[in-house]
């Protein structure tokens, strides 16, 4: 297998990946603060972690993948300020927090079906993972980067002259900047640990600890429960591009501060889905668009995720109808194309190579698609095509050896009336051929040419 090169936002460069315990490879995701349902924005990011996974596996490698469920400590704000989004969910929907979490987990894990990531083989959330936090914060503690105010245990980000070296952050221009509602913090980039619950009232998640009834912080979970699983540094640790400025240089601190490490040997990140020029697909915009919004627009999932693939992973894409059209367009001219080969037979090692060229090249999927249409258009025999297009589809996800064309009865004199059309083609009658494919269209068909022949579909 080639050489696989990934590009590492903690070096700002393309590196060549080698496993640090091969072949087994240890890969974290960032997984969903499950207040409510993840939009098609979230969800690139995780299509673009499954192509990395796919891609992983198929250069042969074993990869132990864990993602987190965040269900508490995942404030409104970055500034740690504000309220928890699971209390903030629980009030919106009348349920309790707890209910709010099991009901988005499993919408998000539907999600993924639909659109055929595949599943880590580690799930873990937060509030099955409180010991470990704990025991995380207390060796922070005792490491002395820690320091309490009087609504939590926060981390002095001071205390580690690198810190924030992930967003390149400017900390002398933060601290200039620093306004003066900064409460209790030492420094605008110090970042909560423990919270305490409020005096005058009880939450609906709160846990005893050695500094007092509380909940933690968003960023400690990751590091505690990667360590949990992975150990305190393992390969790839991934996430979307808002990451990059807050809660990754956050996990990386409280790691390094505890064990000395960076947590992970790459670290790589999805960009937006934009809505238009600028304007990413958020929650709080409102009317974000979910794969059931896709659905209902007729359109099937996996069409969303070849359009994932019309961009790299680490550009910006932006969303629109044309396009989710077109790829869906592309989706089946595919699949009916590899149902029409047949049999498969021996893949053409020469298109393999070619595509393993692309996707490992940090993962470049547009390039990888123009070797998939070079193939379809190509003259090698069908059964070829459709054995090296089942090899394709290991990263492409597209599930093109399971589907079948749905049973549909066209009329006996549609059919003949396509019969005539073709003909009159093969005779160059093209004045014939184009009444015939009117008065197929005036009865509510559509007959459509590919190199396999003419195809009579309803409108």
């Amino acid at each position: 297998m080639k050489d696989l090169r990934l590009y590492d936002t903690y070096t700002r460069s393309v590196r060549e990946f080698k496993p640090l315990n091969p072949p087994g490879v240890g890969m974290y995701t960032c997984g969903p603060t499950v207040y409510d349902y993840a939009h098609i924005g979230n969800l690139r990011t995780y299509l673009f972690e499954d192509i990395l996974r796919r891609v992983l596996e198929f250069n042969g490698y074993k990869v132990k993948h864990v993602m987190n469920i965040t269900d508490v400590g995942h404030l409104v704000s970055d500034a740690d300020s504000g309220e928890d989004k699971m209390e903030k969910g629980s009030r919106r929907t009348g349920m309790t927090a707890w209910q709010i979490a099991e009901k988005y987990t499993e919408a998000f894990k539907q999600d993924m079906v639909s659109l055929n990531i595949l599943e880590p083989r580690i799930w873990c959330r937060a509030t099955d993972h409180i010991q470990e936090q704990i025991d995380f914060i207390r060796c922070i503690e005792e490491k002395g980067f820690t320091y309490r105010t009087s609504d939590g245990i926060y981390f002095d980000t001071s205390k580690q002259p690198d810190y924030g070296f992930l967003g390149r952050l400017d900390l002398e221009g933060q601290q200039a900047g620093a306004r003066v509602d900064m409460g209790e913090k030492r420094n605008p980039t110090d970042f909560a640990l423990w919270k305490f619950s409020p005096k005058d009232q009880q939450r609906q998640m709160e846990w005893d600890s050695p500094w007092g009834i509380g909940f933690p912080g968003w960023h400690i979970e990751c590091s505690a429960m990667s360590a949990r699983y992975l150990g305190s540094f393992f390969d790839i640790h991934t996430g979307g591009e808002d990451h990059i400025t807050v809660h990754h240089p956050n996990e990386i601190a409280q790691t390094e501060a505890c064990y000395g490490t960076r947590l992970a040997n790459f670290w790589m990140h999805g960009y937006f889905l934009q809505l238009e020029e600028g304007v990413k697909m958020a929650k709080s915009t409102g009317g974000f668009l979910r794969v059931q919004t896709l659905i209902d627009e007729g359109y099937d999932p996996l069409a969303y995720r070849l359009f994932c693939m019309s961009a790299l992973y680490r550009a910006k894409l932006n969303f629109t109808w044309d396009g989710i059209d077109a790829a869906a367009k592309s989706l089946d001219r595919l699949r009916n194309a590899v149902y029409e080969w047949g049999e498969p037979a021996t893949a053409d090692e020469e298109f393999i190579d070619r595509f393993v060229d692309q996707v490992n090249d940090d993962l470049n999927m547009p390039r990888a698609m123009a070797v998939v249409w070079e193939l379809v258009k190509s003259d090698l025999p069908p059964a070829v095509k459709k054995a090296t297009m089942l090899v394709f589809d290991r990263v492409l996800g597209l599930r093109l050896g399971e589907w079948q064309p749905a049973r549909i009865n066209i009329p006996p004199e549609i059919l003949t009336l396509a019969f005539q059309r073709e003909q009159a083609r093969k005779e160059k009658r093209w004045a014939d051929a184009d009444s015939l494919r009117s008065q197929i269209a005036s009865a509510g068909y559509v007959v459509e040419d590919t190199p396999e022949g003419p195809r009579v579909k309803p409108k």
